[in-house]
């Protein structure tokens, strides 16, 4: 008779001690990110408010350092932080690069909340401000592969679609917090003038110190078991040399991300901008609509993650690179042409149900690629690359486009970015079944 036949209680409280672990692991994997992402936004969507401090027109050479700032910020620094967190992960542990990770950001969002204005020490302002981008910069490109890593190596083997949907969860979580820091300040505890002189530093001394509590969480992680096995199989690397014995791989995660990345900044960052300028909502009317839409991706993406562990990852994908092909032209020429703020919410939402279809998954399908002595790094790098290219510069093309009076070229660009990754999809393994999950060579 088995151990389990005489004593199946203990069993059971086994698999829910389990359990519970797990899910505390993945909580506190997962608030950091949320944590990261809103110090990121943060800066977004106070921009207005403490640029004037930081930029004044009057300066020409402020105005160039400025366009450098979000150059740097944005597209150079998260394949480095791609790069070193994501060494770091593979070679010392993933907690100690999620802590880490975390801590950059801390910093990052301490500078901004107390440095100096323009009118007080000149030029060594902005130029302080963009130090602080590029930390910022640097710690949300290694916080996607190590945060995507951990999440994937702690999750169960049959539920890691369900609990890797976290990471977007509290991805999009950030931006719903900096949305909701925002509207506090605006509307209930302080003036337009008081927001301008000092109370745009509000925002990033909260990140700072939600920051704090998540590395403090974070030191207290238990190593991943994968990592631990893998360690006793061979030295870790995580060196570029190692990484490049996976060409294929590489080529998947930058062919995979390329139209999700795109379609992800489009009808998140870059639809602020299009449902003011384009579909003439009001000021408040964007952010509402914006921040409801927003929500309800939310809740889709363990929805999806979890229909990933039942049908596998490839169908999803393949729905989003069908559907998102088809409809985003017809759904961004209708949100162009309707006026009504409940309409544009409804076709947002729409594109969220395809757009879920790569965001709820694409990190457990990256991780699900890679062995465990460089997973990190391989999730990591291409991916911050090819965010690079792809999904940070799509408001930037959106917005070029609208200046040539072509705006529309844009949702056919967006169709075709799709359409790229969908080809893609459609010849790449489903990583459920074929994973590289136990192999720790």
């Amino acid at each position: 008779m088995t151990d389990h036949a005489l004593n199946p209680a203990a069993d059971d409280r086994l698999d829910i001690h389990d359990a519970e672990r797990r899910i505390k692991a993945i909580f506190i994997g997962s608030i950091g990110n949320l944590v990261e992402w809103y110090d990121f936004y943060a800066y977004t969507a106070f921009a207005l408010y403490f640029a004037p401090a930081f930029f004044p027109n009057s300066d020409p050479v402020v105005q160039q350092l400025n366009a450098a700032v979000l150059f740097a910020a944005t597209f150079l620094m998260r394949p480095l932080g791609g790069w070193l967190f994501g060494y770091i992960a593979d070679r010392y542990g993933r907690r100690l690069s999620l802590t880490l990770s975390v801590v950059c950001m801390c910093f990052g969002s301490l500078i901004i909340a107390v440095t100096p204005t323009y009118a007080s020490i000149g030029i060594a302002a902005p130029a302080i401000l963009a130090l602080a981008r590029v930390i910022e910069g640097l710690s949300l490109g290694g916080e996607y592969g190590a945060s995507a890593t951990y999440l994937s190596e702690v999750a169960d083997a049959k539920h890691r679609g369900f609990y890797s949907s976290f990471q977007y969860v509290t991805l999009i979580g950030g931006q719903l917090t900096a949305i909701i820091v925002l509207l506090l300040l605006q509307k209930v505890f302080l003036t337009q003038q008081e927001l301008q002189a000092w109370g745009w530093r509000i925002p990033f001394v909260i990140g700072a110190v939600l920051a704090i509590f998540a590395a403090v969480m974070r030191r207290n992680l238990h190593e991943t078991e994968a990592f631990v096995e893998a360690k006793k199989i061979a030295k870790p690397t995580g060196s570029i040399a190692g990484l490049l014995r996976y060409p294929r791989e590489l080529l998947l995660v930058v062919g995979l991300t390329a139209g999700g990345t795109a379609a992800f900044y489009t009808f998140t960052t870059y639809m602020q901008t299009f449902v003011k300028l384009s579909v003439g909502l009001t000021a408040d009317e964007t952010t509402f609509v914006i921040f409801g839409s927003l929500v309800f991706a939310t809740l889709l993406q363990p929805i999806y993650g979890a229909l990933s562990d039942r049908i596998g990852r490839k169908p999803l994908l393949i729905f989003f690179g069908v559907v998102g092909t088809l409809a985003t032209i017809p759904i961004l020429s209708a949100l162009k042409e309707t006026k009504s703020p409940f309409v544009a919410f409804l076709l947002i939402c729409a594109a969220w149900i395809f757009v879920a279809g790569y965001t709820s998954i694409n990190a457990i399908v990256k991780a699900e690629l890679f062995p465990t002595n460089i997973r990190a790094l391989g999730v990591g790098l291409p991916y911050a690359i090819t965010v690079s290219i792809f999904g940070g510069t799509a408001p930037a093309v959106a917005l070029y486009f609208k200046s040539l009076g072509h705006e529309d070229w844009f949702y056919y660009y967006l169709s075709g970015m799709i359409f790229l990754s969908l080809l893609i999809y459609a010849t790449m393994r489903d990583t459920k079944h074929e994973s590289a999950m136990h192999r720790h060579e």
